[in-house]
């Protein structure tokens, strides 16, 4: 409202039109009107609705308010609804009318590569169809201005759904796929505990049947029974719901697309009752028809059936228990690819050393530092105030920093090489830095040197290029004192000379290669970058001690220099690359709490279904034992029974591990879909807790008294 302390906010330029196209109106006040778009009309903004509630406390006065950016005054002229992120930008503040004439950054024909069209296809119209169209426009465009539209490569359409949640889409397909197994394994396990449950139920089935109950009722009532568990089942899952959801946002990348939207509602309960009643059904089903189908006529006679239940029966209970199994074999693979894969990422060298390194990004006002000399004079003084601060080593800056996500790529040339057009010219990321920088970020020079003071706008032009960069245009060679062409303004390529190598730096994450880069020193910037630099101005500080400790000390100096500067991102460089690894870690940990769920129902069946084969044996335990055999024996009797369905079980599992892993393989890191460790030791880790889960059991039954046992029936 042009007072109190300054805050760097992210802002969308956008015409006037988006919200129309989007479907779009303004909770309070209204969105932008086509007349917006005129260059003499007053500058208008509308809030999001975070940003009207984090700082203005949700006023609905704040409509026709002036508010005040880089020194321009701006009118609000209304807040969008709560449930509104734009496209691929959910931490927007405001949005603000796209005026390029008004814009002297963005006016240039060749400086539109920053645009991304949203549009709405009219009825009938495909998407392929409107491609061509866009595409046909584009060639149009190239043979109209051959200069600025050379190293465009036309247009590529795509869902507004897919360019959101695009990238996070196979992880969401893997993820679903583990629940449902889960869901499957745990179903199966309800399956053979209330088919155990109902073998020991005949008495009381014949006699239902004999006082004049039908097959059908019988049916009725244990698939009544199976439901009401089920649904019990479900309420205690949405009791549980609440805390996982918090845990789940917590955990999140902050790139998930709408994570702090995630919440229970209508759709939620009616998807859970109905999962639930589905649940009950299926697999209450099976037990319902198994005992429907029994003949109760030697109960009735007072005569159960004991050990003579009949292989039919035990082998359904068999393959129920091998189904799990084999799943839950499926889910452990899954997580230990995911592990591994895990642990590979973290031990990859990002390029630079991050401890004790405090990150900072400033926002300078366009007004006060329009000329690149402006910025040079601010640098070299907050610069001096922050080294002499008590315990920073060193301190430097960049106008892109490590693993942020931002990315800047230019075109260059090599000068004394054969000319190439602009379509073929190589491109390279692109870094504007400051002295100490390289020192600052322990990032080595391989070769040459660092930037100095001396580096001015009247001295030569230099730059400074990462390994991959002189090992792909130099093999073999030294490129230092080498000239190249490097296209970062609008008045055409300018050229610098090569005076350092240094080592290369994950910028865009630690599961990618370093790309070739290519540094520039703040104080040599063309004019037209100040203002991308004033709006990017990443500062890192190299601490003795816990980096964070520092914030408000380096804030007051900043504040000291220039009270208008606004400070924003205060992070330490581990957070950082906490946040790249965030992703991974969160696919990891779904993933884990999954296979550990599977593994644990899994020996819960396998428990219960060998408990059970005990009770039901327990004549023919004692007439064993009474003939001489011994507690060993009979250990190795009943846990080889249960073992013996287990490795069944984990071939099975090993087969469709084995072919169906190969769809993790776009979100692993250094590890083969196959990888032979982990196919051997999830196998064994599912056989030993197998075998404890059969020894409980086998035990009891070891400590069977034969006289006993034979008296009981």
């Amino acid at each position: 409202m042009g007072a109190g302390e300054p805050e760097r906010i992210f802002g969308v330029r956008s015409s006037a039109n988006i919200f129309q196209t989007l479907g779009v109106d303004a909770e309070i006040g209204r969105t932008l009107l086509n007349e917006d778009d005129n260059p003499g009309n007053p500058r208008v903004l509308v809030l999001s609705h975070g940003f009207w509630s984090r700082r203005f406390g949700m006023s609905a006065d704040i409509v026709g308010k002036p508010l005040t950016l880089d020194d321009e005054n701006y009118i609000v002229a209304g807040v969008l609804p709560p449930d509104f992120a734009f496209p691929g930008m959910d931490a927007a503040d405001i949005v603000v009318p796209l005026v390029p004439d008004a814009d002297p950054l963005r006016k240039e024909r060749n400086s539109i590569s920053f645009l991304r069209v949203i549009g709405r296809l009219k009825e009938g119209v495909t998407l392929q169809q409107a491609e061509s169209n866009w595409n046909s426009m584009a060639s149009q465009l190239q043979r109209l201005y051959p200069v600025a539209n050379a190293s465009k490569k036309g247009v590529k359409a795509v869902p507004l759904h897919e360019e959101i949640v695009g990238n996070f889409r196979l992880a969401f397909l893997v993820l679903s796929a583990a629940v449902g197994l889960v869901l499957l394994i745990a179903c199966a396990n309800l399956a053979n505990l209330v088919l155990a449950r109902a073998s020991t139920r005949y008495r009381e089935m014949a006699i239902r049947l004999a006082l004049g109950a039908t097959r059908g009722r019988l049916m009725k009532q244990l698939l009544t029974e199976n439901i009401l568990l089920a649904l019990l089942g479900g309420s205690l899952g949405l009791v549980l719901t609440q805390p996982a959801i918090k845990a789940i946002i917590l955990l999140s990348p902050t790139s998930l697309p709408r994570a702090g939207e995630i919440e229970m509602d209508a759709t939620v309960l009616f998807f859970t009752l109905l999962i639930s009643l589905l649940s009950g059904v299926l697999f209450g089903l099976l037990p319902a028809l198994h005992t429907a189908k029994e003949s109760f006529t030697q109960e009735l006679k007072g005569s159960g059936k004991g050990a003579s239940e009949g292989s039919r029966k035990n082998s359904v209970r068999n393959v129920l228990i091998l189904t799990e199994v084999a799943l839950s074999l499926l889910l452990l693979i899954g997580a230990g690819l995911l592990a591994k894969s895990f642990i590979r990422l973290q031990s990859v060298s990002p390029g630079f050393d991050f401890k004790n390194l405090l990150v900072m990004r400033l926002s300078l006002p366009n007004a006060q530092y329009s000329k690149p000399e402006m910025v040079t004079a601010f640098y070299k003084q907050l610069s001096n105030k922050i080294k002499n601060l008590p315990g920073v080593k060193s301190a430097g800056a960049t106008s892109v920093l490590p693993l942020s996500g931002s990315n800047v790529r230019i075109n260059f040339t090599i000068s004394g090489r054969p000319p190439l057009s602009l379509s073929e010219r190589p491109i390279t990321q692109y870094r504007m830095t400051g002295p100490d920088y390289f020192r600052t970020m322990s990032i080595p020079i391989r070769s040459g040197r660092d930037f100095t003071n001396t580096d001015t706008l009247q001295s030569q032009p230099v730059a400074i290029i990462s390994d991959s960069f002189a090992r792909r245009h130099w093999p073999g060679e030294s490129p230092i004192g080498a000239h190249i062409n490097i296209d970062d303004n609008n008045q055409g390529p300018r050229e610098v000379e090569i005076v350092g190598v240094v080592g290369d730096v994950r910028h865009t994450g630690l599961q990618l290669d370093p790309a070739p880069e290519i540094y520039v020193p703040i104080s040599q910037i063309p004019e037209e970058n100040v203002s991308m630099l004033t709006n990017n101005m990443n500062w890192v500080v190299r601490t003795f001690a816990e980096p964070l400790t520092l914030a408000a000390a380096i804030r007051r100096e900043i504040q000291s220099v220039n009270g208008s500067v606004a400070t924003s991102n205060t992070k330490s460089m581990e957070q950082y690359l906490s946040s790249s690894l965030a992703p991974s870690r969160f696919n990891l940990f779904l993933f884990g709490i999954f296979s550990v769920a599977a593994l644990i129902l899994a020996c819960m069946g396998i428990y219960a279904v060998i408990s059970y084969s005990v009770t039901q044996r327990t004549q023919e335990l004692g007439i064993r034992m009474a003939l001489g055999a011994q507690k060993l024996d009979v250990l190795k009797l009943v846990i080889g029974s249960g073992l013996k369905i287990v490795f069944m079980g984990v071939a099975l599992g090993l087969i469709a591990a084995y072919i169906l892993t190969r769809v993790l393989s776009n979100l692993l890191y250094g590890i083969s879909v196959t990888d032979p460790s982990t196919f051997v030791s999830m196998p064994l880790i599912l056989i030993l807790i197998a075998l404890l889960a059969s020894y409980l059991p086998a035990r009891r039954a070891a400590k069977v008294d034969p006289v006993i046992a034979l008296r009981s029936e």
